[in-house]
Order: structure tokens, then sequence, then C-alpha cells
């Protein structure tokens, strides 16, 4: 049998802000309830590895695990290869959503190089876990990981709901496998 390391690649609950008026924005009450749902199903497993994107919604998710698990805030390690998918260089606040939203209907290879390079570091970060983890990130980052899986090239592949849970297996050969797929939903991009 060939060694496997489970990944939960988990959603951040929703943001109290848009993408184009808060950079960095935390989690809304819906945000929170949603992480709160979310820690209670994953406490059901032995503590893990916990990483979240440098941004304040994934580690306020990810608090509500850590919380679950009795772990200290300090386990958290921030993870900048999960981020959330770069806007173009000098692109206004104001027209970043306009920008996404062309952007998700396409491909990576169609969004260029940058775009690729964003892709294909996400996708070796995680297959580059030796440890069973939790990573707490972004609808985009997740949807590059389930490309990787299934060949798939295109920017979204699922809608994936704010706090859903993505599950892969890194085999030892670094080959990821879709195990379950994030629970949808109609996401909006705001």
């Amino acid at each position: 049998m060939v060694p496997v390391t489970r990944v939960h690649l988990v959603r951040h609950g929703r943001a109290a802000a848009g993408w184009d008026t808060d950079p960095d924005p935390g989690l809304d009450e819906v945000g929170r309830d949603q992480a709160r749902r979310t820690a209670a199903d994953l406490a059901r497993f032995d503590p893990m590895t916990v990483l979240s994107s440098p941004l304040r919604r994934c580690q306020e998710t990810a608090g509500f695990l850590l919380a679950a698990w009795n772990l200290d805030p300090v386990a958290l390690t921030i993870a900048p290869e999960v981020r959330e998918i770069p806007s173009p260089e000098g692109i206004p606040m104001g027209e970043r959503v306009p920008w996404l939203r062309a952007a998700m209907a396409g491909t990576w290879t169609e969004l260029g190089s940058p775009f690729v390079e964003f892709r294909d570091g996400v996708v070796e970060f995680v297959t580059s876990r030796t440890v069973d983890t939790v990573i707490f990130s972004h609808f985009i980052a997740i949807n590059a990981v389930i490309g990787a899986c299934i060949g798939d090239d295109r920017l979204v592949i699922d809608s994936l709901d704010n706090a859903s849970v993505t599950v892969v297996d890194v085999q030892s050969n670094g080959e990821l496998r879709l195990v379950e797929r994030g629970r949808q939903a109609d996401t909006l991009i705001r």
C-alpha cells in the first residue's frame, strides 16, 4: 500500500467586505457561524497540522478549529503559498471584481505565466505535505488543487461554498487524488 497524506482544504467563512472594497477583511457573523460549524465537523479528527493563508478571513476561520482542538493560536502556521489569487499589477481596487469574474470564466493558460506560476505554486505546496494537514485557503486556490487532481485547466471547476472542505490525498510519489469535493453553492464574488 502506498503511503498517503490527507489534506483538508477549507475555504474561509464569508468575509465582512468584498474583494473590491477591502484588501483583507475578517469574517462577518455568517462567516463566523460557518467557521464554527466546519470546526465542529473537523474536530472529530485527531489534531493535525493547521496552515492558513496570510489573510484575516482564513486565519479567523482557522481559529475556530484551533479552539475546538484546544490548541494555542500560535499552533497556526501562515502559508503564503495558499493565498488568494493576486490581481494584476496596478489594477485599481474597484476593478478587481470585474477582472476576477472575467478570469473565472477562463483557464489558467489563458491568464498567462504569472497566474500559471501562482497555480503551480499552490499545487506544489499541497503536494509537499508529508503529514495530515488542514489548510485554510481561498476559492480559486482550492480550485487550482482540484484542477491538478483531475487534469482540468479551468480556474473554476467547483463553486465551493464558504467554509466548505475539499479533501485530497497526496501519494508518496507526489500525485494528488481528489477524495471529496467541498460543499457547493452559488458563490457570489463580492
